[in-house]
């Protein structure tokens, strides 16, 4: 789950981490007070969740209060379009004390899976995409390990920036909290970018990006009432009040299948067949048939799929309670697209006839081989 820049730094200032003094505004009314209580020079955001939200317009400073009220004004309600996450209404705006920066930098800490701990990250080029600079200049990424449950002291690693001993303090100090923060509220990511240092040489997180486990929601309820559900894909959103396992993507062939392996490997047969996938979609191995009605539904409700292929292994879900779902969902939705299904499995023959004799529109095949071809001429 992904929070905003302001619950960010809500938990950073709860962690002892310094944060420019700001304010939320959610409505214009709310405009010209805000910027009353933090001044200018201000800094107007965008809170949506996406990155890059100053190359789309929606972070500006503002010098003055006129300027300030009209940026504020503009911003608020606008649509923001950004290379990371597409189209995003701007409902809420944070209206932020303008710092005297010194220098920009970058620090983030990650999952490091490869080896099962926490990483640091760390860059004397804050401001610019990690990947970007990765890419250009990878001499200038700093990284170290922290192993769970044991002492560590980053320092060296900060040293590699070249900053005065008091500013590597302060920042050794940061990555410190900063993992305290991690652990306790089961993050899988937290970045700031720029982390700057200021002309009074202090060290304050100007940005904040945080990502929260979503597994470990259950107990960690001030971040779950946290959720924008506004910022999310609806049709995500619909999925997981049916306990569904479902990622919107780009692709145009909608899927749905029982296992998140055999998931994987269904969108890899749909790009073997030269489609792309359009979700990932595991109904699990217990699903009802009215669970599987729901899924269709979801997937039908995506105006970019152009078709749908079902590949189900009837292991614990029986072939036959798939195919009740899927007629039972055919029959509640208009359906005038192409629906492949490829039954595997116990009750084989039983699921195959009870959709042949359903006559609705749909393609039953039998194996991959003829899905693929069935893929090829969509």
């Amino acid at each position: 789950m992904k929070i905003h820049e302001y619950q960010a730094k809500k938990l950073f200032k709860d962690y002892g981490i310094n944060v420019p003094k700001s304010v939320l505004c959610t409505n214009r009314a709310e405009i010209e007070n805000c910027i009353n209580v933090i001044g200018v020079p201000c800094v107007i955001k965008a809170q949506v969740h996406s990155g890059a939200r100053g190359k789309s317009g929606g972070v500006k400073l503002a010098k003055t209060f006129p300027e300030a009220l009209e940026t504020a004004n503009r911003i608020l309600g606008m649509t923001l379009v950004s290379s990371q996450a597409g189209e995003k209404i701007v409902n809420k705006i944070l209206i932020e004390q303008a710092v005297n920066i010194e220098k920009e930098l970058y620090l983030s800490l990650v999952f490091d899976r490869a080896n099962e701990c926490i990483s640091y990250i760390l860059s004397s080029e804050g401001g610019m995409e990690i990947e970007e600079i990765a890419k250009v200049s990878p001499e200038k990424i700093i990284s170290g390990k922290i192993e769970f449950n044991k002492e560590f002291n980053p320092v060296v690693g900060v040293k590699k920036l070249g900053l005065s001993d008091e500013i590597t303090e302060k920042i050794t100090a940061i990555i410190k909290k900063l993992y305290k923060l991690f652990v306790d509220k089961d993050l899988t990511l937290v970045e700031i970018n720029p982390l700057v240092v200021t002309k009074e040489g202090e060290v304050v997180a100007l940005d904040g990006k945080i990502n929260v486990d979503d597994n470990a929601l259950f107990r960690q309820s001030e971040i779950s009432e946290m959720r924008d559900k506004t910022e999310e894909n609806p049709l995500e959103v619909k999925a997981q009040e049916f306990n569904l396992n479902y990622i919107k993507l780009d692709g145009t062939i909608a899927c749905m299948v029982n296992g998140a392996g055999l998931a994987m490997a269904t969108m890899d047969i749909i790009k073997q067949a030269g489609k792309s996938a359009a979700n990932f979609l595991d109904v699990g191995g217990g699903a009802g048939s009215e669970k599987i009605a729901k899924a269709f539904e979801i997937l039908l409700s995506d105006k970019d799929v152009k078709a749908v292929f079902i590949n189900i292994f009837g292991g614990i879900l029986r072939c036959d309670f798939l195919a009740e779902g899927i007629e039972q969902a055919l029959k509640q939705n208009k359906v005038d697209i192409p629906v492949i299904v490829r039954l595997e499995g116990t009750n084989k023959e039983l699921g195959a006839e009870i959709l042949n004799r359903s006559g609705l529109k749909f393609k039953v095949v039998n194996g991959l081989s003829e899905a693929i071809e069935e893929l090829k001429g969509l």
